[in-house]
């Protein structure tokens, strides 16, 4: 598919915008799926995109935090797999469904990743409240297997959000340090991604001049994101992200 210049320059800048929001608060795919879309990339194809553009950088989300995530080998052993199936799975679900009932779909979803990441602060002064009450130790560990399980399959799905319904996941079914799940949730997610993407790439589904745009674009973006950090509270970042989600779910809603 062939976009013209200024197609290339919307999706680009979204993709700085996104990279940045990731690396302050999260929700980047908010502003780069509808910037697909925007350009007239069909739904399905512009969620693919997405997720292979988007992807790397997730990688260095977790190598930042690779210290934390080997310390916790024995749940890697079990969770990884779990998080790599149930991604292939979501991407298997996106690539067999049709182009009309995604488009249907689609408000729902994103209003869906608007609320989750509403409610990431709460959720993680409520985790954080629990993990200093419990003192530390681990219970019902293989339990997390299970939710795990239909988190990634959301991910591989679409994705938007994928980092809060984990994070929550592992707050609920282990008694750790905020640091340490925030490190495994950050391993599931690119687990997850990694995996779907990884399917994508044969899917033929993937306009890959958009990706190169993005992933750049991205790149570009999270460094910027890095040096506003001191700059800018992302507690204000994530409302706007937030709002911008609503508003977004609501277009779709009215076009139909």
């Amino acid at each position: 598919m062939q976009l013209d210049p200024l197609s290339y320059l919307l999706i680009g800048l979204a993709a700085v915008a996104a990279g940045a929001v990731n690396a302050l608060a999260g929700g980047g795919t908010l502003i780069t799926f509808p910037a697909l879309t925007a350009v007239g990339i069909p739904v399905v194809a512009a969620n693919v995109t997405n997720t292979v553009a988007l992807s790397p950088g997730y990688l260095g989300a977790t190598l930042a935090q690779k210290a934390e995530i080997l310390d916790q080998r024995r749940r890697l052993t079990y969770l990884l797999p779990v998080a790599a199936l149930g991604g292939l799975i979501g991407g298997l679900l996106l690539l067999n469904t049709s182009e009309k009932l995604f488009r249907e779909l689609i408000p729902y979803l994103i209003l869906l990743a608007s609320l989750l990441l509403a409610v990431q602060e709460p959720l993680r002064r409520r985790l954080v409240a629990r993990a200093a009450r419990s003192g530390g130790g681990a219970r019902h560990e293989g339990w997390a297997a299970v939710p795990v399980f239909f988190a990634a399959i959301y991910g591989g799905y679409f994705g938007a959000g994928l980092s809060v319904i984990i994070l929550a996941v592992l707050g609920l079914s282990l008694d750790d340090t905020l640091t340490r799940l925030n490190a495994l949730k950050q391993a599931l997610a690119f687990t997850t991604n990694i995996t779907a993407a990884a399917l994508f790439l044969f899917s033929g589904q993937v306009v890959w001049s958009a990706a190169a745009v993005m992933a750049v674009g991205a790149l570009v973006g999270g460094a910027l994101g890095g040096r506003l950090a001191g700059h800018i509270r992302p507690a204000t970042l994530r409302r706007v992200v937030v709002v911008i989600g609503v508003i977004v779910s609501v277009v779709y809603f009215v076009r139909g």
